[in-house]
């Protein structure tokens, strides 16, 4: 089997996937996961797609990520994780729709206007 290559977005996180079959390894920018995401909350979010497909430990992952926080690349590579998956085998998609991981979360920061403070908060009012 070949590399599956994914694309996953978040806010301004890019995230690359290289999937193919291997006994586990994951590696994020040249770095191992558990190194590059320290937080446990953060690394079971990452393998959630694994974890619904019964395909941990599988398939050898390496991923670039560019971009974003810590927070915005974790479900970049999610969503990146997901679509590889469902690349690899289509049996494997609607396990991974009920659970909104093929769902890309479109939310980004709003863009500051002219003449106000940020993107709502306006400057104060002076009625005299």
């Amino acid at each position: 089997m070949e590399a599956i290559n994914a694309l996953g977005r978040r806010k301004t996180s890019v995230a690359r996937v290289y999937l193919s079959a291997g006994a586990g390894s994951f590696t994020v920018n040249g770095k191992d996961m558990k190194v590059y995401f320290p937080t446990l909350m953060l690394q079971n979010d990452i393998n959630r797609p694994f974890e619904l497909t019964n395909t941990v430990g599988q398939f050898d992952i390496k991923a670039n990520i560019d971009g974003g926080g810590v927070s915005g690349q974790a479900d970049a590579l999610k969503l990146a994780i997901s679509r590889a998956l469902v690349k690899h085998n289509a049996e494997l998609k609607p396990a991974l729709k009920v659970e909104s991981l093929l769902t890309r979360d479109p939310r980004m920061v709003e863009r500051k206007k002219p003449g106000q403070k940020k993107a709502r908060k306006r400057f104060q009012f002076v009625k005299r």
